[in-house]
């Protein structure tokens, strides 16, 4: 292993960084994405569809919410344009 060029320090050309836990290319990671997912959206009143499990919907007085979680990205679609910020704003959270 070689120290990647600009990064290299003056005497200490032989020393490189141990790399402890990668997240991203373990197993269970898409699948720890999803239960942290699952818990917010199921905190936020939101039900998980029947049939696909990754559209979730609640419905309010104001509006029906439809969220759909594909791999890491997420579409939300309601017809008030408030609820779709306010939910923004409670899933950055």
């Amino acid at each position: 292993m070689k120290q990647y060029e600009g990064f290299v320090v003056n005497r200490q050309e032989k020393k490189v960084c141990k790399l402890v836990k990668a997240f991203y290319d373990l197993k269970q990671a898409r699948k720890q994405w999803y239960e942290k997912f699952n818990k917010v959206m199921l905190s936020n009143k939101l039900k998980i569809n029947k049939i696909n499990k990754c559209v979730y919907v609640k419905n309010t007085d104001i509006g029906n919410i439809i969220a759909c979680l594909y791999v890491e990205d997420m579409l939300i679609l309601d017809s008030n344009d408030h609820i779709i910020k306010s939910n923004k704003k409670k899933l950055t959270k």
